[in-house]
């Protein structure tokens, strides 16, 4: 990650807006389409807001290894980037997550990212908010990031000092 720290946080960033779009898609459009025939906003939509693939990770021999340590733009709270929209100008090495990166191998995404899950066959968790229709059932679930012993990425240089094994990534 670049540590270049002088990137202005957008003033209107509101995590919950995101969830607006529930009411403009197809009920249980996952289970009737496959990911290349989603929307913008449904692709969107099936994004948990758990925040894991936020973390930092390191390929040590052909494996990926996640560390606890997490991109200084991801909000601890909601688990949502801050500055969205943007981040691919302001995180030069920030990965869009498309076909070919949930694809990629060896896997990157956590084991529990929706992406991932629907590609490969598996429908999604009933913690999941398009499944449970609130936002917060990722996090009372304990599938976010949210309240784990993470830290910012910002004067990190060892990231081989901060790998985790937990069991949903």
């Amino acid at each position: 990650m670049s540590q270049n720290t002088n990137y202005t946080l957008e003033p209107d960033y509101n995590p919950e807006d995101r969830f607006k779009q529930y009411a403009t898609v197809e009920p249980e459009f996952w289970k009737k389409k496959n990911l290349a025939e989603m929307s913008k906003t449904e692709w969107e939509l099936l994004c948990d807001g758990c925040g894991k693939c936020c973390l930092n990770k390191l390929e040590i021999k052909g494996k990926i290894k996640f560390t606890n340590t997490h991109c200084r733009f991801l909000d601890c709270h909601s688990c949502l980037c801050k500055i969205y929209p943007h981040r691919f100008q302001k995180v030069p090495d920030c990965r869009d997550i498309d076909l070919a990166a949930i694809r990629e191998k060896p896997r990157w995404l956590p084991k529990t990212c929706a992406y991932w899950l629907l590609d490969n066959g598996y429908d999604l968790p009933p913690w999941h908010p398009l499944v449970s229709g609130r936002a917060e059932s990722v996090h009372e679930a304990q599938m976010s990031l949210r309240g784990r012993n993470i830290v910012s990425e910002s004067g990190i240089q060892d990231y081989e000092n901060y790998l985790v094994d937990w069991e949903d990534l």
